[in-house]
């Protein structure tokens, strides 16, 4: 795989995407879970989506199960409750895998572009990573990184 474009995802509703679709956006992609500490971070991601989703800016979210079983079951049920706890528009995926043997393509790229502090996997929900409209992964996020973060290196690349 030589790039992110080369990779297909799965939407809540079970239909397969290729990653070039989002070609020449620039894309935060996030690990999400519904029941982790940092779920109310979902808001300053919606409200930074919605700042600059007119000038080519789209979060991608990605539910896992694969750290303390933080994850509802059904994708139906992950949506939901992302938008009406959190008022989510951008798209949210079907439950994937972060880590091990079965871990997701995409994740599998996403961390081999941007390793992480010790250790290549990623280590908790909420790990965030940001694309260039070229493709480019230029940093990986902690859990605990903020949407003002985020914003600072997301207003260079816009």
């Amino acid at each position: 795989m030589t790039s992110i474009y080369d990779i297909h995802v799965t939407n809540a509703e079970g239909t397969s995407i290729s990653m070039a679709d989002f070609k020449g956006n620039v894309l935060l992609i996030v690990n999400t879970a519904s029941k982790c500490g940092f779920t109310p971070q979902l808001i300053e991601l919606q409200e930074l989506y919605e700042k600059y989703r007119k000038q080519g800016f789209t979060v991608l979210g990605f539910p896992s199960d694969d750290f303390l079983t933080q994850e509802f079951g059904k994708s139906e049920e992950i949506v939901e409750y992302c938008q009406v706890n959190y008022g989510v528009t951008f798209p949210i995926f079907q439950k994937v895998k972060m880590k091990g043997e079965h871990i997701h393509p995409l994740f599998a790229y996403l961390t081999s572009q941007q390793p992480g502090l010790l250790t290549k996997s990623i280590k908790w929900n909420f790990t965030k990573f940001l694309i260039t409209r070229e493709g480019k992964v230029v940093r990986r996020y902690a859990p605990s990184s903020s949407a003002a973060e985020i914003e600072k290196d997301l207003k260079k690349i816009l």
